[in-house]
Formats: C-alpha cells, sequence, structure tokens
C-alpha cells in the first residue's frame, strides 16, 4: 500500500504525470475536461493524485485562465430567511454549472456593498449578483467596468443596460390590502422602515389599494419599525399599543414577515389575541410563517426560483458576449392562514 504524501503543497502535476505515466496535458484534462480522456487513464491519473496527496494551486489556475469558478453573491441580510432560500437558489443553479458561490453581507451599507464588489473583482469571480444596499446601482456598474457581469437581484432595474430579477412588490402590497379591505377592515397599519425600494413598494401597493375603495373608505397609517426583523416587529408593536384603543388599527400588513413574527409574539404577551382583535399580514412566506403560533397569512415570493433564475442569467451573460439584458418580475401570490378575519364589531 502506497501512503500518500505528508504535504499536498510541494506535489505537483508533473510528480501526478510521472506516477501515472501520462503527459501534463493529460493530467490537465482530467483536472479540467476529464470527458476527453478515457475511463481507464482518468482513473489511473486520479489513483495518482489520490496517493500523492496532489491539490491543484487554484490561485495560479485563475492566473491563468483569467477567471475563477466562482459567482458572487451580496444580500442585504443572511440572517433573513428569505434571503437564505434565495442564495439556495443561486447556490443550486451554480452548483449544476460546476460552479462555487462566494456569500457577501452587506448589512443593507453602502460601503460595505463597495468593499464587497472590490474583493470579488480581485478574486476574478465570472459574475456578481447583488441585492443592492439603499436602492443603490453604482456598485453593479463599478463591476461591470471591470469586466464583470452583474445582475441585480429582488430589485427592478428600469432601464436596459443590465439584468435584474425581481418580484412585483406593488401588486403584492396591493393583494395583501385588498385581502383585508375584502374581511371588511378600515382601520389598517403598513408597518415597514428602512430606505429598500422592495418596502416603498409594498406600501405604495397598499395605499392605492385602500385609495381604491368605494367612497374612498379604508385608510392606511404607516408604523415605521427601526429594523426589518423580529426585534423592529415587537418595538412597533408597542407603538401600535400605545395608540388609544378607539384608533387602533384592526388590521396590519407589515413588510416582512419576521416583523409580523415580532407584532405576533408582542401582541400575545399584551393579551391581545390574533385574529381576534388584530389581523396580521407578513411578506415572503419564509418557512416560519406557516408553523408560528398563529400560522401567518403571507403574501409569497418564489424565494429559490429568485436565485436559481438571477444565477441563469449571469451565466449567460458571462457565456455569451452578445447576451440580451433583461429584466424578469415574477408575480407574488397571497397565501391566506389563520392570523387574517373579519373585524370585531
Amino acid at each position: 500500500m502506497t501512503t500518500p504524501k505528508s504535504s499536498s503543497s510541494t506535489t505537483s502535476v508533473r510528480e501526478v504525470a510521472r506516477r501515472a505515466g501520462v503527459s501534463v496535458g493529460t493530467v490537465s484534462n482530467v483536472l479540467n475536461r476529464p470527458d476527453l480522456v478515457a475511463s481507464p487513464t482518468r482513473d489511473r491519473v486520479r489513483r495518482a493524485i489520490d496517493e500523492l496527496g496532489f491539490v491543484r494551486n487554484e490561485s495560479a489556475r485563475q492566473l491563468r485562465a483569467g477567471r475563477s469558478r466562482t459567482l458572487g453573491l451580496i444580500v442585504l441580510d443572511i440572517t433573513n430567511p428569505f434571503f437564505t432560500d434565495v442564495a439556495r437558489g443561486v447556490e443550486d443553479a451554480a452548483s449544476a454549472a460546476g460552479l462555487s458561490v462566494i456569500l457577501c453581507n452587506s448589512d443593507d451599507d453602502p460601503e460595505k456593498e463597495a468593499r464587497y464588489v472590490e474583493l470579488l473583482v480581485e478574486q476574478r469571480v465570472q459574475g456578481i449578483l447583488i441585492v443592492p444596499a439603499a436602492a443603490s446601482t453604482r456598485q453593479p456598474s463599478l463591476a461591470a467596468s471591470r469586466g464583470i457581469p452583474t445582475i441585480l437581484l429582488d430589485y427592478y432595474l428600469k432601464t436596459p443596460l443590465g439584468c435584474s430579477v425581481s418580484v412585483d412588490d406593488v401588486a403584492g402590497g396591493h393583494m395583501a390590502v385588498r385581502h383585508l379591505l375584502d374581511l371588511g377592515h378600515t382601520r389598517i397599519a403598513f408597518v415597514g422602515g428602512g430606505s429598500s425600494t422592495q418596502v416603498a413598494d409594498r406600501q405604495r401597493g397598499a395605499l392605492k389599494a385602500a385609495a381604491a375603495t368605494k367612497a374612498g373608505h379604508g385608510t392606511v397609517m404607516t408604523i415605521t419599525a427601526p429594523s426589518l426583523n423580529v426585534a423592529g416587529g415587537r418595538e412597533a408593536a408597542g407603538s401600535l399599543l400605545a395608540l388609544p384603543a378607539r384608533e387602533r388599527p384592526s388590521a396590519v400588513f407589515c413588510a416582512n414577515d419576521l416583523i409580523a413574527l415580532g407584532l405576533l409574539q408582542e401582541l400575545g404577551a399584551s393579551g391581545l389575541s390574533v385574529p381576534g382583535d388584530i389581523s396580521l399580514v407578513g411578506y415572503d412566506d419564509i418557512e416560519f410563517a406557516a408553523s408560528a403560533g398563529v400560522p401567518l397569512t403571507s403574501v409569497r415570493q418564489p424565494r429559490q426560483e429568485l436565485g436559481q433564475v438571477a444565477a441563469a442569467l449571469l451565466l449567460e451573460e458571462a457565456a455569451d458576449p452578445d447576451h440580451r439584458h433583461r429584466q424578469v418580475v415574477f408575480d407574488p401570490e397571497l397565501v391566506i392562514r389563520a392570523s387574517t378575519g373579519r373585524p370585531v364589531s
């Protein structure tokens, strides 16, 4: 039995070729284009690689090829399950193409996003997917100027100068409030925060739904959450509960499910029931929405599909210099569960 070498860093392709009794070019083909090599020869080369403990120098390979076998993905907040699911979709598409994904978390900070774009350019990634911070689209232009294809994800790009993949958030906000109006609610609150285009579009859709009601019945007040997470939802619940009972809305539409889950917790702790006292609608339909103490009505986004389609567009652009830019927009879907009901008279 042959004992593998203890240090792979000193093992060269030439040594692998000698051990396997083949040319250096054959070893290179086994590593990069194994379909060109006959099966017995592939097996012999791979056995030599295992015996010698050879690990290819990926940095050197990237320098020769001019690009790496990776994609970059920059999201706003990886602790939000919505972005985790989007990242899974990107990873699935990248893996099918034999690529890996470098995941970066911008914390909705344009400066941090810019640093990650620079890092990914330095890493010679094949392309970058960006959920832009604070609706800034400067970074995609920066990456594109360096020859790196860039796709905007979860953001609609209004010009034909690049690709984007998004969901119609105005329609999503409209269907959420339309559902509450149809149940008979006339005092509705929208809970959101931050400066993202997605949140603004959801609010715009909510206001359009209220404005379209007969004789203007139906009003939407705004409550600002300090953050778009469970803690932000809890704090927003404090603002809601501070209102006099006669002014308190009978239904709340939240900019995402995490805010809605925080509200649900705090309302329950205060003795109010959902939907008995207050109906509640979230957005994203993350996995936790269906398994909450009161299953949450939510506007569903095709989270993994967003990532898969965006990655496919990116790979297409990286491979084809004549690629035609497209703006893909998905339709949201309202999923009705136990958190919404008719208002108590």
